[in-house]
């Protein structure tokens, strides 16, 4: 695997910590690692993007590419119009992504928000990037409720299309999960059919930046580069058994 693409599930739920923590686990690994980001929304000109918050986390060695920038929050094609800038397309996105996996042993690919999100005005997305390059693309999913649904539903995408999903990375688990996140978290691999290749804690992105280095690889599996293993986390987060109170006469009685 030397180039592979990461995409969320949705917008702010870790995406950019989850390809930083990638990238630190391989560098330990003594891995030569860039992280490009095609279409970087929502940055001012002179603000560091997610590729500068990849290099900070994981370390110097790493090389960071942005191909475009465009200054509204936006998907990148409804961004690139309102700016008139141009868009991006995904055979240019592909090409960058050669180029540095020449000098490079592994090429992480950011997307921008979900899976289908559109790069340019004939609708391409980083599903079609992922074609061109014939690369897996791992999704990084949030924990709590909804997360099973949109997970699965990007999972169907990636295999509709003829494409690998790699796996799934929850992208903020949180120090004191509910219900909804531990069920979750074991059912995740049943919904979408992808393995759990890790779990990034809740505010690893604040940690400074040695210390994140030093626990990334304890965040993802082996596929990833690191040591975590998905049947130890989930013997670590059990959901608790279903006790009825005297208000909820329970499944049997209803």
């Amino acid at each position: 695997m030397s180039v592979l693409m990461v995409s969320g599930t949705g917008t702010e739920i870790g995406k950019t910590v989850v390809t930083s923590a990638i990238a630190a686990a391989a560098v330990a690994a003594g891995r030569s690692v860039a992280v490009l980001k095609p279409a970087q929304t929502g940055v001012g000109p002179q603000e560091p993007g997610d590729a500068a918050e990849a290099v900070r986390l994981a370390g110097s060695s790493v090389t960071a590419v942005e191909l475009a920038r465009y200054p509204e929050p936006l998907a990148p094609d409804t961004a690139a119009r309102r700016s008139g800038l141009a868009t991006l397309s995904p055979e240019r996105i592909a090409e960058a992504a050669e180029r540095l996996s020449r000098d490079h042993d592994l090429v992480l690919v950011e997307g921008a928000g979900g899976l289908l999100v559109r790069f340019d005005e004939a609708g391409n997305t980083l599903a079609d990037v992922a074609g061109l390059l014939g690369a897996p693309t791992l999704l990084v999913a949030q924990a709590g409720l909804g997360t099973l649904s949109s997970t699965t539903l990007a999972a169907e995408a990636l295999r509709t299309r003829g494409l690998t999903g790699l796996g799934v990375v929850v992208g903020s688990w949180p120090a004191s999960p509910d219900l909804a996140a531990r069920c979750n978290l074991a059912d995740l691999t049943k919904s979408s059919g992808l393995p759990l290749l890790g779990a990034v804690p809740e505010g690893s992105g604040t940690l400074a930046p040695d210390r994140f280095r030093a626990a990334a690889p304890t965040w993802l599996a082996e596929p990833l580069s690191g040591t975590w293993q998905a049947s130890t986390f989930l013997a670590t987060w059990p959901p608790p058994p279903y006790t009825p109170t005297p208000a909820d006469p329970g499944p049997a009685d209803a």
